[in-house]
């Protein structure tokens, strides 16, 4: 979705701050790079801000581009439900001891900008410890580049057109991401990693060009493995729907020791919930069909309120149910007895 070359937006009016900032990341990560001699013009094509039009042959901003150095009040053209939104800190008496808006007019609310604004806030707290290398001090550790990954993850996988927009609060022990959109690939394949399919591609590739987030599906396992390093609480992720949202918490707990009867007895009964849960979705989906006897994932998803991957996973566990056509034009039905 963010490829998308927008005929009406002229790069002039792009935030030449916010430009002039990722070329000075992309120089100082990869010094000596081919883009480097390149004009802002055709950098921006190369990196894939910008793009030619089938109009008017010339150069305009993409969607990525916009979103990423545009200024707030030119991207909510383009995307009116576009909104970032940071918070620190609730406090029954002000309610939040810091708070940074895309629309507040102060900043150019773009999401390059957003995320440095950001980062900086949520790692001021991470202890680093004491480390040379070459002669100069290491400021950076793995909770550092765990929750890099988070915040670009988050930015990332955004549906620019949801409701609500992204939002990310910050307490004294935890942090929460929440953005707009499902789990392309489902929850259970997002924890395990592997494989990845972001919503915004062009933007994972500026991200990526200045050393930030990874393309091979490994960065929420990455995070994962870093909080069990630290001896904290796995991290949850939760999947919401109508409208979609997706949500990652990252606790600064420390874990409570657990028996290994109690762990053993937690699994079994938590199997046994799973097991539960998935034959009364199979039921539900059996009573839908008898009703409406022809329904696409879609439609069974919503009424489950599971991802699209997860629904689509239930149904070919199902030997009563059978699917006719191909991709998109596929529907399910009771397979009829014959």
């Amino acid at each position: 979705m963010d490829m998308e070359v927008l005929d009406e937006a002229e790069i002039a009016g792009l935030n030449q701050d916010s430009i002039r900032g990722y070329r000075n990341s992309h120089k100082s990560f990869k010094p000596g790079h081919p883009f480097e001699r390149l004009e802002d013009s055709e950098y921006l094509r190369v990196i894939g801000a910008a793009g030619f039009s089938r109009e008017d042959k010339r150069l305009h901003p993409t969607a990525a581009g916009m979103l990423m150095f545009g200024n707030e009040y030119d991207i909510v053209r383009y995307f009116p439900e576009y909104f970032l939104d940071y918070r620190e800190n609730p406090d029954t008496v002000i309610r939040w001891t810091d708070r940074l808006q895309s629309s507040s007019g102060e900043w150019s609310g773009n999401l390059f900008d957003f995320y440095f604004r950001v980062y900086n806030k949520i790692i001021k707290d991470i202890k680093v410890p004491f480390k040379i290398q070459g002669g100069f001090r290491i400021d950076d550790t793995p909770v550092h580049r765990a929750l890099r990954e988070a915040l670009a993850n988050c930015i990332i996988n955004t549906d620019f057109h949801g409701k609500y927009g992204v939002l990310i609060i910050k307490e004294n022990d935890k942090i929460k991401l929440e953005n707009p959109g499902y789990i392309r690939l489902g929850k259970e394949q997002m924890r395990k990693g592997g494989r990845s399919d972001p919503r915004n591609k062009s933007l994972m590739k500026m991200f990526n060009l200045i050393d930030i987030g990874e393309h091979a599906g490994s960065g929420v396992p990455n995070i994962f493995n870093v909080w069990e390093d630290e001896g904290w609480e796995e991290p949850v992720i939760e999947e919401s729907f109508d409208p979609d949202r997706t949500s990652l918490t990252l606790k600064f707990i420390k874990k409570q020791a657990i028996k290994t009867s109690d762990k053993k007895q937690a699994i079994k009964t938590s199997d046994k919930k799973q097991a539960i849960k998935t034959s009364d979705n199979m039921e539900k989906i059996r009573r839908y069909l008898q009703k409406h006897e022809k329904a696409k994932t879609k439609d069974i998803a919503e009424l489950l309120g599971l991802s699209m991957a997860r629904t689509r996973s239930l149904l070919s566990a199902m030997d009563d149910v059978e699917a006719l056509g191909e991709n998109k034009a596929r529907n399910y039905q009771l397979r009829k007895n014959i």
